[in-house]
C-alpha cells in the first residue's frame, strides 16, 4: 500500500507501508544502529518519536520475547528502507510486519532512507507525518506542522509507573506499600529508583550489583522516598525535554542533599538542571550504537549505546568534576559531584542493544554507595 512521509519543512518520501493502512506521527530521528531493532522500538525514550534506521535491510532476525526493553512499542512510528518479511533465526517468534501491527504502530519502507538521513542531519530533527490516507501532500506537511515541537514537551508522564513496583527473574511485580513505608525484602543496599521511563535492562544490571530495587512514579515526593528508607537513589532514562519537569528538578536537588545519586540520560540531564546547569536541544541528537565516549578519569575510549536529543551545557556547570565526553561533537557524556556522592552519565551503560563497554558504570554507582553508606 502506498504511503508517504512528510516532514514539517515540506520534505516528501514516497513508499509503502509494510503495516497495512494507518498514519502515524511524530519527531523523525535516526538510528545508527545495524542490529538491535527490537530493543529500539521498545525503548521508552522513544517516545514522541519516528524512527528511521539507517542500516538498509531491517527485520532479519525477527523478534522474540526475550528482548524487548519495556511492555510494549513505544515508538510513534518506523521507517526502514527494506523490511524482512521473511526471518530466520531460532529466536525468533514473529515476523516484524507483524509485530508492529499488533499494537498498532505505522511502518513504512521503500524510502531512501539515506537521503532522510542526510536531511535530518543537515536541517535537524524535525516533525513528520506518515499516512496511506491522505492524497495531498499538503494536507500531510500541515499535519506534520500541527504536532507538538519537543522542545517543551514533558513526557515522563506517559512512560512512567502509576504505583510501585519490584524487579524479578519472572518480570516486573507491584510492590505492596503499607502507611508510606515498605518492607524491603533483600540485604543489600536499598535502592529507589525513579521510573521515567526505565528500561528492563537497567533493572537487571542493578540488581546483578547487589542492589535492593524499588521502582517508583515519577512523581514521587522527597518525603515519600524518605519513608521508603532508601540507601541511595537512581534517576532513569526517559524522553522529553529535561526543562519541561521543573518538578522533578526541585524533588533531584533535594534528594541530592541527603542521598547517593546517580542518573543516566534523562536522569543525568535533570541532576544537570538540579545542579544549577542548563540543557538545550542537539540538532539531530545521538541515536545508535556506534558513538565513541571518552572516559576522563581512564583514558579510556569505549563506543556507546545513545539515545537522547537533549544535552547539559557542559559551561553551565559548576562544581563538577566532567567525567566523560563524546568524541564526535565534544558534547556532555557524564560528570561527578565534586563534594556530593553523585555520579551521571547521559548515555547507555545498559547497552541493549549493545555494545558492552560501558557497563562497568553500575560498579562505579555499586563503589559509591558502598564508600557512602558502608553497605
Amino acid at each position: 500500500m502506498k504511503a508517504i512521509l512528510a516532514l514539517e519543512d515540506g520534505t516528501l518520501f514516497h513508499g509503502q507501508t509494510f503495516t497495512g493502512g494507518g498514519s502515524a506521527g511524530g519527531e523523525v530521528i535516526f538510528n545508527t544502529g545495524m542490529t538491535g531493532y527490537q530493543e529500539v522500538l521498545t525503548d521508552p525514550s522513544y517516545t514522541g518519536q519516528m524512527v528511521c534506521m539507517t542500516y538498509p535491510h531491517i527485520g532479519n532476525y525477527g523478534i522474540n520475547p526475550d528482548d524487548v526493553e519495556s511492555a510494549k512499542i513505544r515508538v510513534a512510528g518506523f521507517i526502514v528502507k527494506e523490511c524482512c518479511k521473511t526471518p530466520s533465526n531460532w529466536r525468533s517468534t514473529m515476523t516484524l510486519p507483524d509485530y508492529l501491527v499488533s499494537q498498532g504502530i505505522t511502518g513504512i519502507e521503500g524510502i531512501d532512507t539515506r537521503a532522510l538521513t542526510r536531511h535530518l542531519r543537515l536541517y535537524g530533527a524535525m516533525r513528520g507525518y506518515i499516512s496511506t490516507d491522505v492524497s495531498d501532500p499538503r494536507q500531510a506537511v500541515e499535519l506534520a506542522k500541527g504536532l507538538p515541537s519537543m522542545e517543551g514537551l514533558g513526557l515522563a508522564k506517559d512512560v512512567s509507573c502509576d504505583a510501585p513496583f519490584i524487579w524479578t527473574r519472572n518480570g516486573i511485580k507491584p510492590a505492596t506499600i503499607v502507611d508510606g513505608a515498605y518492607a524491603w525484602p533483600g540485604n543489600g543496599p536499598r535502592l529507589v529508583v525513579f521510573d521515567m521511563g526505565i528500561k528492563w535492562n537497567i533493572m537487571r544490571l542493578l540488581s546483578a550489583q547487589g542492589f535492593d530495587l524499588l521502582m517508583v512514579p515519577h512523581t514521587t515526593t522527597v518525603d515519600q522516598v524518605r519513608r521508603l528508607g532508601p540507601d541511595a537513589v537512581f534517576l532513569s532514562p526517559g524522553p522529553g525535554d529535561p526543562a519541561a519537569l521543573p518538578d522533578l528538578v526541585a524533588t533531584t536537588a533535594r534528594l541530592a542533599e541527603d542521598y547517593p545519586l546517580a542518573g543516566i540520560c534523562l536522569g543525568h540531564q535533570l541532576l544537570g538542571l538540579a545542579l544549577g546547569g542548563r540543557t538545550y536541544k542537539l540538532k539531530f541528537g545521538h541515536h545508535g550504537l556506534n558513538h565513541p565516549v571518552k572516559d576522563l578519569e581512564t583514558g579510556r575510549i569505549e563506543i556507546s549505546s545513545q539515545n537522547h536529543g537533549f544535552c547539559v551545557d557542559i559551561e553551565s556547570l559548576s562544581n563538577v568534576e566532567l567525567t566523560h565526553v563524546n568524541l564526535n561533537d565534544g558534547t556532555l557524556e557524564g560528570f561527578a559531584h565534586k563534594k556530593k556522592p553523585v555520579i551521571a552519565i547521559q548515555y547507555h551503560p545498559e547497552a541493549a542493544p549493545g555494545p558492552h563497554d560501558s557497563r562497568y558504570f553500575f560498579t562505579r554507582f555499586r563503589n559509591l554507595v558502598r564508600r557512602e553508606t558502608g553497605k
